[in-house]
């Protein structure tokens, strides 16, 4: 890769974020912007933080049917969440909430400990029980949102615009792996690194400017429960973690949001995550329980380096 460009990493919502532009002047600008947008998304919408306004929302969800307005970053990242359940036909559903507790997500990914096993499953109420309308949000009582399947790519979407537009340089921004470019990318592209753990199979990749890369999986973000191990990606059809024959999916789109809603919906489809994926045209690698990749649509070129 060209040598016209610079990157600070940091830890992020128990991941890493990083943060590559073209202009190493304006990096430190990057950055402190970085700091801005991505406290007013966390502030919007963890579900684990007690002042959060997703927080306050999903307690009064617990108490009675729901009406407000919600603030603008919300409303984006609502909006991209509820957007996702309808491309995905449900597969990614904000409202898969209330059924992680009783798996034992009930707060940062980084503080779980191993639990006993809890008898129930709580249904799923389903994304079309909310509405948005502008920043207008109704749900019925009972209704627990989360967000954690779509916010983080939507805030890596915003933040790297919104640097761009601000400092003018090219910018590529990753949050635990959710990736997101704007502006003049480097003369070979951006190159990225696409594994998810040390001893998994490696994809090098350059995207284009403005291209989106985003990857989930089932071998990260886990955890212990009655002796089993879980993962975060929940199927909504049945309110616990997505039975699947594929460990790891990739996808590259036009924005983060996009590949990121498809890399979730493989995995919960499983086995017809490949032919969903192939019907609307997608860009993708799949690793498979035994370390089988299979490439679709046109995955981007292998390349020897990687950002």
């Amino acid at each position: 890769m060209s040598a016209w460009f610079s990157s600070v990493e940091w830890e992020l919502w128990s991941s890493r974020a990083r943060l590559v532009m073209t202009d190493p002047l304006v990096l430190g600008d990057g950055r402190v912007l970085a700091e801005v947008v991505l406290e007013e998304a966390a502030l919007a919408a963890s579900r684990f933080r007690p002042d959060s306004e997703l927080r306050r929302i999903n307690d009064l969800g617990a108490r009675g049917p729901v009406d407000v307005t919600v603030s603008p970053m919300l409303g984006r990242l609502l909006r991209v969440a509820l957007d996702a359940a309808a491309d995905t036909g449900g597969a990614v559903d904000p409202t898969i909430g209330a059924a992680l507790v009783p798996n034992g997500y009930d707060r940062d990914i980084g503080l779980l400990e191993p639990t006993p096993a809890r008898a129930g499953v709580v249904p799923v109420p389903g994304w079309r029980s909310v509405r948005l309308e502008e920043r207008r949000l109704r749900m019925p009582a009972g209704v627990t949102l989360d967000l954690g399947a779509t916010a983080k790519a939507a805030a890596a979407d915003l933040l790297a615009t919104r640097i761009h537009e601000q400092l003018g340089a090219g910018v590529l921004v990753s949050l635990g792996g959710d990736i997101a470019t704007a502006g003049r990318a480097p003369v070979d592209g951006w190159q990225v690194l696409v594994r998810d753990g040390d001893h998994e199979p490696v994809s090098h990749v350059a995207l284009p400017a403005g291209g989106a890369l985003a990857t989930s999986s089932t071998a990260r973000r886990t955890w212990q429960r009655g002796g089993r191990t879980l993962h975060h990606i929940v199927d909504p059809a049945t309110g616990l973690p997505a039975e699947s024959p594929w460990r790891t999916a990739s996808v590259a789109a036009t924005t983060c949001a996009a590949a990121n809603a498809a890399s979730t919906a493989a995995i919960v489809r499983g086995v017809d995550g490949v032919r969903w994926l192939r019907s609307h045209g997608l860009a993708a690698r799949l690793v498979s329980a035994d370390g089988g990749v299979l490439l679709l649509g046109g995955w981007p070129a292998e390349r020897p380096g990687a950002a």
